[in-house]
């Protein structure tokens, strides 16, 4: 490892497959080091994970980084959002936890807007209209299916919670990932105890918000991580708001995040308050807000119909606007649109249809959503010519980069930094060091730096069908899924 010029400070993005853990240099954002381990997601009606193997990945990850870790002055977990974890009175799991992509509670989610005042209401205390992705919802739902589970737990805590909380000995949290519970209220930025009573959670079973620039902890002993005791911890904060904090994001840039899950999101001064409930308003990580649309089916959707077809996913057939195929990939039921209960849909199939049109469909089904609440994220006066910035583990594939600019006709940016979750916290536990806004360390790294995209003209013709089809298929896709 060559000398650092600054501090170095450690970033993770423990994320739905696995967890990253970066090194990174404080003064110039240089990687030094690097480590990642994978865990596994149950399959079937949820989608659930053990939280220790989240730890086990760290430890794992952290060791890969070898004596840069060990070096580090201060760390910071980022984490995917809205999962419930349970922990007994010892800190144990009373059972794995209920990820953001299970949808089992969409019925509660459901209950719950009507018996607290409906979408409105909902939006203005929250900056939500909770779907079955909150934790709200979750916590409801295991109430209803295993009481003795509620019964057992003594602290509930989101994913970047339960490991910061195992390098600290203390339960916290920040306003970005709390904004995504449904029991946060954002007009008063503090837990809604209304909220909390109607489904039985006790407040002293929630972790301390810390504030943004607040140090949340220091490492503790007793446990086989490379840090030197006293490393400072960093409130650490959910995926989307730390790739914001990793883009060195302003007000009014739209960032499209291509994953397992879809998100377009942008940084706002204005606190959100969508009654449609496409837009979460979500808070962000340093006291800002990030107004946020996301999708359940992205990468993982179209590649299953790559696979599904025999194609690589790059083999996609140029598009024929007399073709008239589209695809939903709603594999996983969808949240973008509201359709928790919906599989895929194919419509407009015909004996000259290519595989390789079908691929170009699902692409052009996981895109539509998302550029369709594009609108709805950004405020009234952001400059709609500002590039798209492309992040996410599909922004460098071809047919995802050539899907977005045709069917957004905006021109792209695809910044050349990679995992922007870890580099967002590490920007947070550089900030513990050096004061500054943790955004505007990341744009002192320059993470945004890439090449940019021109635009195209857009093709109304497919985001046109696309719509229509989806309208006239609500009644067959407006299932709910279970009732619980």
């Amino acid at each position: 490892m060559s000398a650092a010029e600054g501090p170095l400070v450690v970033g993770v993005d423990t994320s739905t497959q696995s967890t990253k853990a970066l090194v990174v240099d404080a003064s110039t954002g240089r990687v030094v080091a690097s480590g990642q381990a994978p865990h596994t997601v149950s399959s079937g009606a949820g989608r659930e994970s053990d939280p220790r193997q989240w730890w086990d990945a760290l430890c794992e990850a952290l060791h890969q980084c070898g004596d840069a870790a060990h070096e580090a002055a201060a760390v910071s977990i980022g984490g995917q959002q809205h999962g419930l974890v349970t922990l007994d009175a010892q800190g144990e799991p009373v059972r794995p936890v209920l990820l953001w992509n299970d949808v089992r509670s969409a019925p509660q989610a459901a209950r719950l807007i009507e018996e607290l005042g409906g979408p409105k209401a909902w939006a203005e205390r929250t900056g939500s209209v909770p779907g079955p992705s909150f934790t709200v919802t979750k916590w409801a739902w295991l109430a209803e299916n295993e009481p003795e589970a509620i019964r057992a737990t003594k602290a509930v805590r989101l994913p970047h919670d339960y490991l910061t909380e195992r390098l600290t000995g203390q339960g916290t949290t920040d306003r970005g990932d709390a904004s995504g519970t449904g029991w946060w209220a954002s007009a008063t930025e503090a837990y809604d105890e209304e909220t909390l009573a109607h489904v039985g959670l006790d407040p002293a079973l929630l972790p301390r918000v810390v504030r943004p620039g607040e140090v949340a902890g220091t490492v503790r002993d007793g446990h086989d991580l490379p840090f030197s005791k006293g490393t400072l911890v960093a409130p650490g904060t959910g995926d989307n708001a730390a790739a914001a904090l990793g883009l060195g994001l302003r007000p009014g840039t739209p960032v499209l995040s291509l994953g397992t899950s879809g998100t377009v999101y942008a940084v706002s001064r204005r606190r959100p308050a969508d009654p449609t409930g496409t837009v979460a308003g979500f808070a962000d990580a340093h006291g800002d807000w990030l107004p946020l649309a996301c999708t359940l089916n992205c990468t993982l959707a179209v590649d299953r119909v790559a696979a599904l077809l025999g194609l690589d996913r790059e083999a996609v057939d140029p598009v024929d606007p007399d073709s008239g195929v589209t695809l939903l990939p709603y594999l996983d039921g969808e949240r973008t649109p509201a359709l928790p209960g919906a599989s895929g849909l194919l419509y407009g199939l015909r004996h000259d249809t290519t595989g390789g049109q079908l691929l170009q469909a699902a692409y052009d089904g996981a895109v539509h959503a998302l550029l369709g609440a594009l609108d709805l994220v950004l405020d009234e006066d952001a400059d709609r010519s500002t590039p798209l910035l492309l992040i996410g583990g599909g922004a460098r594939g071809r047919a995802w980069q050539e899907t977005v600019r045709r069917l957004s006709g905006r021109p792209v940016q695809v910044p050349e930094a990679r995992e922007l979750v870890a580099l967002g916290a590490a920007a947070q536990a550089a900030g513990l060091l050096t004061g500054e806004d943790p955004a505007a360390v990341a744009r002192r790294w320059n993470t945004a730096a890439g090449p940019v995209l021109d635009a195209v003209q857009r093709d109304e013709t497919t985001m046109a069908r696309i719509s229509g089809v989806l309208s006239d298929a609500a009644p067959l896709l407006d299932r709910t899924a279970g009732s619980g």
